[in-house]
Parts: C-alpha cells; sequence; structure tokens
C-alpha cells in the first residue's frame, strides 16, 4: 500500500466547493484537512471558481455528508464542468447507494472517497489527482494521436426510421439500378449515396459527386462532359470531365432539382445513351457508371408545374428512398452529438469529456431546422469555444434554460385537457349539461362522472342533481341579469 511521507503532507492547495445547502467548513473531515497542512479555497459561484483556476488550482473536492446537501446537486453542474480542475467527491458512505450521488460521481468526478477516511488517505488521493492534472496539462503535440480513419463519416441512428433506411440502402447497393434520393437539406443524402457506393461491387472505383445546382450554365458543358485542348480559350490541355472521372464507379447528381432546364437535355442523352464527347472533340466514349442523385425539392411537382423534365425525371427514379428528418428522429440526437464529439474532441479539445445535462436538454427540445447538418456544426462549434470540462446550450449557441423542465404524464396530460375542455363547454353551454354534452360529443351520464373524477364546480354538481331543470332555467336567468346584486339575490333563492 503507498504511504504518504510527512514532506509530502503540507502545501497543497485545494478547491473546496461550496453551494447554499453545503456548508462543509462544520464538517469534521474539512477541519481535520486545514489542520494537516491543506489549503481549501472555497468557492460558491462560478466567478470564484474562476479566480480560483487562475491562482493555479487543478483538483477540487465536493464534500457530502448531510441527505439535505442532496437539494444542492443539480447546482453543481455548472461549477463541476467549469476549467480542467479534476474532481474528488468525500462523500459519506451512507450517501453512496443514492442515485443523485451515484449520477453526480459517473459524471463529473475522477475519484471518491468514502467518509469516515484517514487523513492520510485523503491527502493521497488528493496528490494522485494532482499529478493526474499535471500530466494532462502537458502539451497536445507531446502526445500520440492514433491514426485518423480514412472512411467517410457514417450513417449514425438507431430509430426505425434508420433502421428502415440503411435496410434499403442494404438491398439497392446489390444492384446497378438509379436511385433517387429525396429528403430535406443537411439530412445526408450524400452520406446515403456514399454508403450504398462503398457497400456495393464498385466500393474500389470512384465516387464522384457533382453539385448541379453550383455549375454555371457556360461551364456546366466542360465540366460533366470534359474538354479537348484548344475547345475554347484558355483550354490548353485535354480535360477529363466529371462524368468520365466516375468511370466503373459511381456518379452522384446532387440537387439535381436545381438543375435548369437547358442543362437537363445534356445530361438525359448521358443516361439514354451512356456515351459522351468531349467539348471540342468528335469521340464518343462508352461511360460505365452508376447514376445516384438527390434532391431536396419534389421533383414530381417539378415535372407538373413543367420544371424538371419527365423523360429525365423517371431515367433517375428507378429506385426512390428518403432520409428522414432529424425532427422525426429525436432518439438519435444523442448518439449523432456524442459520434461527432469523439472525432472533434480528438482535434480540437481533448480535455472536454461531454456534455452537460443542461446542453442535452437543450438539444433534445431543439427544432433543428437544419437538421443533421447543424447538428454536426454546432457540436464542432461548441468543442472549439468551450472553455469547462463539460459542454453547456450556450456553447452549443443555445440560451440556457430559466428553470428546469418537467415533463408530466400522459396520464397527467390527458386529465389536463380533459378539465380544460369541460370548463369550455359548459361556459359555452351556460353549464347545460345536456347542451355541453353534445358539443363534447359524450353522453349526459359520461358527462356527470367526469365533472365528479375531475370535482368541477362541485357546489353547481349538487344544485344540478337536486333541481334539475329548474336550476338550468335559473342560470340563464342570472347570466341575462344587469347587476350583480340581482344575480347574488337569484342564487340564494334556488340555493335555499
Amino acid at each position: 500500500m503507498l504511504q504518504a511521507t510527512d514532506t509530502s503532507q503540507h502545501h497543497q492547495t485545494v478547491i473546496l466547493l461550496q453551494t447554499p445547502n453545503c456548508r462543509a467548513p462544520a464538517c469534521t473531515t474539512v477541519s481535520t484537512m486545514k489542520l494537516h497542512g491543506i489549503t481549501l479555497l472555497e468557492c460558491e459561484t462560478a466567478d470564484q471558481l474562476q479566480r480560483a483556476l487562475r491562482a493555479g488550482c487543478t483538483v477540487g473536492v465536493v464534500v457530502l455528508v448531510e441527505p439535505s446537501q442532496l437539494e444542492s446537486i443539480a447546482a453543481c453542474d455548472s461549477l463541476l464542468g467549469q476549467g480542467e480542475v479534476l474532481w474528488i467527491g468525500l462523500i459519506a458512505r451512507s450517501l453512496l447507494a443514492l442515485p443523485a450521488v451515484r449520477t453526480l460521481v459517473a459524471d463529473y468526478l475522477i475519484n471518491f472517497i468514502a467518509l469516515p477516511a484517514p487523513i492520510e488517505h485523503i491527502d493521497l488521493v488528493l496528490r494522485h489527482a494532482r499529478g493526474m492534472a499535471l500530466v494532462r496539462s502537458q502539451p497536445r503535440s507531446a502526445l500520440s494521436d492514433p491514426v485518423a480513419s480514412n472512411d467517410p463519416a457514417p450513417m449514425v441512428g438507431n430509430t426505425v426510421q434508420m433502421h428502415r433506411l440503411l435496410h434499403q440502402i442494404k438491398r439497392i447497393a446489390r444492384t446497378d439500378a438509379a436511385v433517387l434520393i429525396n429528403g430535406q437539406s443537411g439530412t445526408g443524402k450524400e452520406l446515403a449515396a456514399q454508403s450504398i457506393h462503398r457497400q456495393s461491387a464498385r466500393r474500389q472505383a470512384p465516387f464522384v459527386a457533382v453539385n448541379c445546382g453550383a455549375i454555371p450554365a457556360q461551364l456546366f458543358q466542360s465540366e460533366l462532359f470534359g474538354a479537348e485542348k484548344g475547345a475554347y480559350t484558355g483550354a490548353t490541355q485535354r480535360r477529363i470531365g466529371r462524368i468520365e472521372a466516375a468511370q466503373g464507379g459511381t456518379l452522384f447528381l446532387d440537387e439535381i432539382g436545381d438543375l435548369p432546364m437547358e442543362m437537363q437535355v445534356n445530361l438525359l442523352r448521358f443516361l439514354q445513351e451512356k456515351t459522351i464527347e468531349r467539348v471540342g472533340g468528335n469521340q464518343t466514349l462508352q461511360i460505365d457508371a452508376r447514376i445516384i442523385a438527390a434532391t431536396h425539392i419534389d421533383l414530381a411537382e417539378a415535372v407538373a408545374q413543367g420544371r424538371f423534365r419527365e423523360d429525365l425525371y423517371y431515367r433517375i427514379n428507378v429506385v426512390c428512398i428518403t432520409t428522414p428528418r432529424l425532427a422525426d428522429r429525436v432518439e438519435d440526437i444523442e448518439d449523432i452529438a456524442r459520434h461527432y464529439f469523439v472525432h472533434f474532441a480528438h482535434r480540437h479539445n481533448r480535455s472536454l469529456r461531454g456534455f452537460s445535462k443542461s446542453a442535452l436538454q437543450a438539444m433534445l427540445h431543439h427544432g433543428w431546422p437544419g437538421n443533421v447538418r447543424e447538428l454536426v456544426n454546432r457540436v464542432q462549434r461548441a468543442v472549439v469555444m468551450a472553455e469547462g470540462r463539460f459542454i453547456q446550450p450556450e456553447d452549443l449557441g443555445f440560451d440556457r434554460p430559466s428553470e428546469p423542465l418537467v415533463l408530466m404524464s400522459l396520464d397527467h396530460a390527458r386529465a389536463t385537457a380533459d378539465r380544460a375542455m369541460i370548463r369550455r363547454a359548459l361556459a359555452q353551454a351556460r353549464n347545460h349539461i345536456s347542451q355541453a354534452a353534445q358539443l363534447l360529443g359524450i353522453s349526459r351520464v359520461t358527462l356527470y362522472r367526469l365533472i365528479e373524477k375531475y370535482q368541477l364546480h362541485p357546489q353547481k354538481i349538487s344544485l344540478i342533481s337536486a333541481h334539475g331543470e329548474q336550476f338550468f332555467q335559473l342560470v340563464s336567468a342570472l347570466h341575462a341579469a344587469d347587476s350583480e346584486g340581482d344575480a347574488a339575490e337569484n342564487y340564494g333563492e334556488l340555493t335555499r
């Protein structure tokens, strides 16, 4: 067993994290640490923590000895993720079984000690953490980098929509049929095309992507079909076009719906004949390339409006698949974010440990109009901009929620909606049960049962049961009364 020497037991300075319900200096363990020569910098706010970091502190302790302190654990999240501090937990043994404490240990602490514990043990663990912090602070260039993968980015997802898409891709890859990929911008249409190519028999041949909407009209012919030397001013040598470059492999025509009508004619001839001629040449070249097209617009509607050639549409739409929106597969958001976090953190910020709980909540409740592309961009920006050890909502470009989001159960939500609709129907029917039941599309018996269940207007319910139609007539009279005094007098007559 390792033992701390007498000389090693002095001149330690560590951060002591304090929260409103955590007055650890009253704890015997903290007092013993001070007597042992360990200097504690007490921090309750982010500003105090930043000052401690500027003072050179890289190790901190969180002391939990009373159940009442657990109310402040949620408040610790924002502080524990600040800076590159390595946190140690000094936790009463009786609290270790609690889920909140286990989550705190797993997410934010590099080690913990069950109290009571010898001060020598605490001192040794703190010194070990200090050594780890020193190693982590070494220049990254001195650390060996793993071999970077040259594979294209994979399609990440475990939802029903993604399983269906991956299954379709696997089946399509076995054939050479032309494929049309529909989907909003940023949903991963090019990734789907690359996946088809990688799983096909053409995987060893080139995958050539062409953004049809980005090619100027005057350059379209030479870009796609190539040009011979001297074909136009500045053509000093033969140029191989994109189509010829895809020989034996896959030609991906991205955003084909943005292709102007006059260019669609040239592309159609190649798709029909599978031959091309370079600009300025007379030699016919046979091209063997699989065609995969993608679009973010409805091509069938574009055909109906005369903006897209019908014959070209049927040439490229042999097999059709759709990439789902990110908002339709919310369950995949965390997996995608973590995948790209690992990728970007390795390149930009290795000290980061992941996403805070508030950051994950912010991602789950964002609409993602930019789909997966927006998520990837936000994660990359957060990795670059994050100052703490955990990514916060503001690093992702979101506002930090003022209070935690509380989800209600389905039964609670249903009951809330029922109460609101019953109150509205009763008000509209002037508390006439038959009319209210008719408005709601239910029987009077069902409405009586729901009123009793939700305890709506209990005084009126008893009156309804006792006086029937007499009550409804008086309610109408009350509603038409000119003065509050008259209404009160009539109401008193009924109740008597």
